[in-house]
């Protein structure tokens, strides 16, 4: 839905005039600046239960941490009693109205576009804003979480895929046609109003049954999530969850399953019209293009392993005129093992991942371990992955520590993340089984044209890691990230040549602060993107190997604001 910039701010000023925040049984938004993190921090310090396995977001903090209001865990934001914006209602006050937290976040990219893990934003040169706030109703068992989103984005035009590199564009349409990932969407500003972190759900005890539009985020990871992150906005879906980790005599289990449609976009990869030899590199996909993602994800924490738990993962995607079949519906039964040189029909039109993951935490070390394997399909027999199961495969390792300074309360937090979804088997490559592009679901795994796992993208590599002091919210830090954009794609395009030099590289910098100054939170990521390469372009020189490629620049600042009203 297109607005203009004034109708985008008058309603923001109809929400504002109600913002408050209370989450006593309201999710926490992944996109809420500080106070994730901040929970997490709280966790391995050992303030909050540890029982939460942080694999299945957004929480629900008031559930899964036993607290009377799940966003003021140590109680000194708000005074529920005397709040003039909280109120219940009823004959016996089994009705409650909160307000949903009031947010901002900007994003400043220089020269072209950057940037992950931003919900509703895009792929943007310039400016763009995202504005949120809503409202929470609960009677009973039942809730209503309205949380939509304004984006603004200047969408100024940017040097995308250069057109000089003709020798090239071929072998990069190989992936522009089993993707929906565009460069730039559209060619003017770009605004929308969008259904944001909002549900209408029935919870009864430790559950909860309902439909919603809420970002969600699938496994232990801080930075990179294989299957499902919040890089993309929001995609209608059902959704049946626990709401904290449920007791059994055998330890604590956590799950969800969800059921919903993904949008495509309109716009198209760079030079669209661009012939080689008569032909044109754009293949155009096909009209019908709803597309209908199930997935189903659960967690298990021994009781005789403290701190430990495991669980599994697994999705499955399809164009909905394509589902004819019960096994379409649901994601346990989507497998259709056998050799992946034999056809499938029914299983070769379906897009399916699947990984498993752990996480070890110790309150006593202030200290986080974690990881996730994934696989590109589903399909594979035990046999074939015992003997090689690095085929197809995705994964991600990370930790976080906390290390006391002099001072009380004041941490020095050292956490690194590494993820690779780039292949390391040259049939894999040649076949073009890269993460999130298909050769039959021709829109890729993608939701408004972002990916809804790595938010790099198809094959990325990516290192980080991060020194950061920190106390209570407030965090002061230096990260360092290198990403190696569609590995997969370099191979396969220079494979002939083998020349290291058109390796397309981001050398990311950043200063990063969290800070509370009362009941404003505030977020800032300030980055220097140093890019190699961009877009693997390279022009040669006879006489001059060590020729620079195509070195770019890039400012990038995110900056967030939530403010809680008392």
């Amino acid at each position: 839905m297109k607005i203009t910039v004034f109708k985008s701010i008058f309603l923001l000023l109809c929400l504002g005039a109600s913002l408050n925040t209370g989450l006593l049984a309201q999710s926490l938004p992944l996109n809420t600046p500080v106070l994730e993190e901040y929970i997490r921090r709280q966790q391995l310090l050992g303030k909050v239960d540890p029982l939460s396995s942080f694999s299945i977001r957004p929480l629900y903090p008031a559930y899964a941490f036993d607290r009377y209001n799940g966003i003021d865990l140590d109680s000194t934001f708000t005074d529920y009693e005397d709040s003039e914006f909280n109120r219940k209602f009823g004959e016996e006050q089994e009705g409650l109205i909160l307000t949903m937290p009031f947010g901002i976040r900007t994003q400043f990219n220089s020269r072209y576009a950057f940037g992950l893990n931003d919900g509703a934003m895009i792929p943007n040169k310039g400016l763009q804003t995202v504005l949120s706030g809503g409202i929470f109703v609960k009677y009973k068992d039942f809730s209503f979480q309205l949380q939509p989103e304004i984006l603004l984005a200047q969408n100024q035009d940017y040097l995308g895929f250069p057109l000089e590199h003709q020798a090239t564009i071929l072998f990069y349409y190989e992936y522009m046609n089993r993707i929906d990932m565009p460069e730039r969407f559209g060619g003017a500003g770009y605004n929308r109003l969008l259904p944001g972190n909002s549900s209408i759900r029935y919870n009864p005890g430790d559950f909860s049954v309902g439909v919603s539009t809420e970002n969600l985020w699938w496994g232990p990871a801080k930075r990179n999530s294989l299957l499902l992150s919040n890089n993309a906005p929001g995609f209608l879906h059902f959704t049946a969850n626990t709401l904290k980790p449920v007791e059994t005599p055998i330890g604590h289990f956590e799950g969800q399953f969800i059921a919903g449609f993904l949008k495509s976009t309109d716009y198209l990869p760079p030079h669209p019209d661009y012939n080689i030899q008569q032909n044109p590199v754009l293949i155009p996909k096909r009209e019908d293009n709803g597309r209908y993602l199930s997935g189903l994800i659960f967690t298990y924490q021994p009781k005789w392993v403290p701190g430990l738990s495991v669980g599994y993962a697994s999705v499955n995607h399809m164009y909905r005129s394509d589902m004819d079949r019960f096994s379409d519906y649901l994601p346990v039964f989507n497998g259709g093992k056998g050799l992946n040189n034999v056809v499938n029909s029914t299983r070769d039109k379906r897009q399916q991942f699947s990984s498993g993951f752990f996480r070890w935490m110790s309150t006593e070390g202030h200290f986080e371990f974690y990881g996730e394997y994934g696989t590109n399909g589903n399909s594979r027999r035990i046999s074939d992955f015992i003997i090689t199961p690095e085929r197809n495969r995705g994964f991600t390792l990370g930790f976080s520590n906390m290390m006391s300074l002099k001072r009380s309360g004041q941490y020095l937090q050292i956490s690194a993340e590494m993820t690779q979804t780039g292949q390391s088997i040259r049939e894999s490559i040649r076949d073009l089984d890269t993460w999130y592009i298909h050769d039959h679901v021709r829109h890729g795994y993608t939701h408004k044209g972002q990916v809804l796992g790595v938010g790099y993208g198809p094959a990325a590599n990516v290192n980080w890691v991060e020194f950061a002091w920190v106390k209570d919210f407030n965090r002061l830090g230096f990260q360092f990230e290198r990403i190696v954009y569609n590995n997969d794609f370099y191979y396969f395009r220079y494979e002939a040549s083998k020349d290291l030099r058109n390796k397309y590289v981001d050398l990311v910098p950043s200063l990063v602060a969290d800070w509370r100054f009362g009941n404003l939170l505030v977020s800032g990521t300030f980055q220097y993107v140093n890019t190699l390469n961009y877009k693997w372009f390279l022009e040669n020189q006879p006489d001059q190997y060590f020729v620079p490629g195509y070195d770019r620049k890039n400012f990038v600042a995110n900056v967030g604001l939530s403010y809680i009203l008392k």
